[in-house]
Order: structure tokens, then sequence, then C-alpha cells
């Protein structure tokens, strides 16, 4: 897919060097090496091109493969331009494809249960346990425990969930999971609220979002501020072997990622940002790009840490001020409306710009050419 973000939507002061740089004084975080990125664009487009099949062997994605595990099969009742369905479905074949196809997958109560698993359907190709919502983490433990009681340590276990399953009511399990560093990647598919049940404010939901429960109205409208947690850095303080996050706009990196995360042994985390068109209030062919300007705002960071340690991260290329990824979604429309409080966005600006230097997300060298000014171009 093409980069949505031109030019002519940079604003002047993202070419005048106003942009947060980087965290001063901090030691420098290494841009996180995906195999294939810098040499072609990876895209999804349901034909002979997928997974760039059509380019070297040596720069195609898994997707790419003829016997792909297809973990996520077509038929499911996902909603159009559902960024979880598609997250899931590589994540899940990347671990397949690492592990030779021995994975068991447990999967809590959410968006992503309900549309895989109409009863008696199942879009699932592979061993598949429904848990509460709640427990998953207890449930692939469980899992993992009775493998090695039976000697089977060669099959993998994952775990996935939604926001509200991971961040809120099964935040107790994950922490039990991570603290005992049980052999399980746990897969997070963020869409910051309760999709399934009605689009209840969850977590993870940002400051002043309109959810069913966080309705735009009063002196602060919208989701409050100063709640709410990022499950990636609760999950960085367990020290467990590796902690990820991930968007669906960059799906070469949540391949590359998945693939790691499941050499190791012990206890894993992925979160991935996944655009709900229904709860966000976008238009379904827009779920790549609102997920991209995410990033590019610096609202939602995507990295890599070990053991605690932040080890690297994606850089912006294109800086994007807030405005640019909150104004075509819906859930944010009463921040755009006349007499609307201009300072709130600017807060907003404010989170972004601090994400951009805790995480080192701007490196000068990686800017793509129209956003260097002349003196940075030499």
């Amino acid at each position: 897919m093409s980069n949505d973000t031109t030019a002519a939507s940079v604003p002047p002061e993202l070419t005048e060097k106003r942009y947060i740089r980087g965290n001063p004084g901090a030691a420098d975080v290494p841009e996180t090496q995906i195999p294939a990125r810098e040499h072609v664009k990876f895209y999804q487009v349901g034909s002979f091109a997928v997974g760039n099949r059509l380019v070297p062997e040596e720069l195609r994605s898994f997707q790419s493969e003829k016997d792909r595990a297809n973990s996520l099969t077509s038929g499911h009742r996902a909603c159009q331009g559902c960024g979880e369905a598609l997250g899931a479905r590589y994540a899940i074949d990347t671990a397949m494809k690492a592990t030779g196809d021995k994975v068991i997958a447990v999967n809590a109560t959410g968006c992503l249960e309900v549309f895989s698993t109409p009863y008696p359907n199942s879009a699932w190709n592979l061993p598949w346990i429904h848990s509460l919502f709640g427990n998953a983490p207890a449930v692939a433990s469980g899992v993992q425990a009775a493998l090695k009681a039976k000697g089977c340590e060669d099959i993998r276990v994952i775990a996935q969930g939604g926001d509200g399953g991971t961040v809120d009511i099964g935040i107790g399990a994950l922490s039990g999971m991570f603290e005992r560093n049980d052999d399980v990647l746990y897969i997070c598919y963020d869409n910051e609220a309760y999709m399934n049940t009605g689009v209840q404010r969850s977590g993870a939901t940002p400051p002043t979002a309109r959810t069913a429960t966080t309705q735009p109205v009063g002196p602060e409208p919208g989701n409050d501020w100063g709640q709410g947690k990022f499950m990636p850095r609760i999950a960085m303080a367990h020290e467990i072997p590796y902690v990820a996050t991930a968007t669906v706009a960059d799906l070469r990196d949540l391949e590359y990622k998945v693939n790691k995360a499941m050499q190791y042994r012990g206890a894993r985390y992925i979160h991935v940002l996944v655009p709900c068109p229904l709860g966000w209030g976008t238009a379904s062919n827009i779920t790549v790009k609102i997920a991209r300007l995410a990033t590019q705002s610096g609202l939602f960071p995507v990295f890599e840490a070990e053991y605690g340690e932040l080890v690297s991260s994606a850089k912006i290329r294109r800086p994007v001020p807030v405005e640019e990824y909150l104004r075509p979604q819906r859930r944010f429309a009463h921040l755009f409306k006349k007499n609307a409080d201009r300072a709130v966005i600017a807060r907003l600006q404010e989170l972004a710009d601090r994400n951009i230097r805790r995480y080192d997300l701007i490196d000068d060298d990686q800017l793509d050419e129209f956003v260097k000014t002349p003196e940075e171009e030499g």
C-alpha cells in the first residue's frame, strides 16, 4: 500500500526543524532492523503479489508462500477493514512458520473470538482453545505445563486477546504468567475499547476519546485524562525475555517480531495496534493509513525490549502533528468543533512528544528527504 502522507500535507513547522528530536543525553536507541523492508515495499493485495511473491525469494514475506498456514482463513465475520483480523492472520501464520506448524493458540473472549468462531463454525486452522475474558494467560500457562509434563516441549503455546481482556480483566493472570516466566507468547490486539460488546471504554482507551461510556459532554468531554495504562511498559517491568509493539501499518515488522519472539523460551509479549473502523468511526479503507499516522505522530511508539531494556525503536520517517491522526476519527470529532478547546489537542501533542523523547523515535538521518531542511541536506 502506498504511503498516504504526502509532502503537501506536512505543515510548514515540521519542515522548519521544529519537530521534537530524540532524547538528549540518553543513549541512542538503534533502529529496528527489519530484513528486506528497506529493499521492497510490502503490501497485501490478495493476488499473486501477496507477500511480495513476485520479488526475489529472499525478499518475500511469509505470506508469499503458497503453503502458508492460513491460520485464520477466509469466511469469518470480521467487519470490513478490521485491523484485528489482519494482524492476527499475519502474527499466527508467522508463528506457525517459525515452529513448523507446532502451535496451540489460546484465545480470550473478545472480538477476535466472536467473529472467528460463530458456533458451530471456526475460521482457525490450528489447535485453538477459547477461554474466558480474563484467564487466557492462565489457560495458556496450563497448556504449556501439560505439554512439558508430556515431553512435548517442541509444541509452542500462544495466547491472544484484545485490550479489554489484556489490560483490564486479564492483567492479574498475565502478570502471573510473566512472573513465572512461563513459556508462552502473549499477543494483545489493541483496538482501544471493548468493541464486541458495544464500544465501551477500556484501560487502553486514549484520553478524550468518545466511547459508549465516555461521551463528549461536560467541561472535559470524552475519556478522562490520567487513567488507563500502557501494557508494554508493564510487561517490561517484569523483565521478561522479549517485549515488542507493532501495528498493521507495517506487517513486515509484525512478522519480524513474532518470528523473533518464537526464538526465545519464557514469557514474551507483543502489543499490536489494530484500528477498528466501527469503534473509531473511520472509513474501512483507511485502516492501514490510520495505524501509520498513529506511529508517525508519535502517539503509538513502535519498539523492542529485551529483559526489561529498550533495544530498538522504529524511527519516524515523516513526522505529522497529532491532528492528522485525530481528525479522520469520529471518536475525536468533538475536538474539532467550533469553540472546541484547542488546548486539548496541544495536550495530546505533548503525549506524542513525550513518546518521541522516551523511545528516541526520531533520527535526523532517517527522515524522508522532503522533511529535511536545506541545511540538513548539506
